[in-house]
């Protein structure tokens, strides 16, 4: 049995998680229900502490909730083919590529439309001109 037990604050610290969040995950089900204290407070394990780091880091990645929780749902089958994780990596990887081609013409047209900024008014400003057309 675990004998380490967090608050959700210090759950909230350890992984750089906000505690409104932390309620959030448990409320949609990525994060089950822990048990709780004498006085009522929630009191979480290093299984809670190692799943919401997993959570943040796929979320600092981009991956959707969803995505998570299949990933998470894929994860406790250790003995299954793996082809699913990586139809799901696979996919999300199309998608980033997908936005950095968006950002990179974004930055392209910027620099364009920023290279044709010869100062003045902002009446005759060439970038709003651009933007608005």
């Amino acid at each position: 049995m675990d004998q380490n037990k967090f608050s959700i604050g210090t759950l909230g610290r350890a992984t750089g998680v906000k505690v409104v969040t932390i309620r959030y995950y448990e409320k949609i089900g990525l994060l089950s229900a822990p048990p709780r204290s004498e006085s009522n407070y929630r009191l979480y394990g290093s299984s809670e502490l190692k799943r919401l780091g997993f959570i943040r880091r796929c979320r600092e990645l981009g991956f959707t909730l969803d995505q998570i929780c299949e990933l998470l749902s894929l994860g406790e089958q250790a003995n299954q083919d793996c082809c699913a994780v990586d139809q799901l990596a696979h996919g999300h990887r199309l998608m980033i590529e997908h936005k950095i081609s968006d950002l990179e013409r974004l930055a392209s047209e910027l620099r364009r439309i920023s290279s044709q900024c010869q100062g003045g008014v902002i009446a005759d400003c060439r970038i709003l001109e651009a933007l608005s057309s």
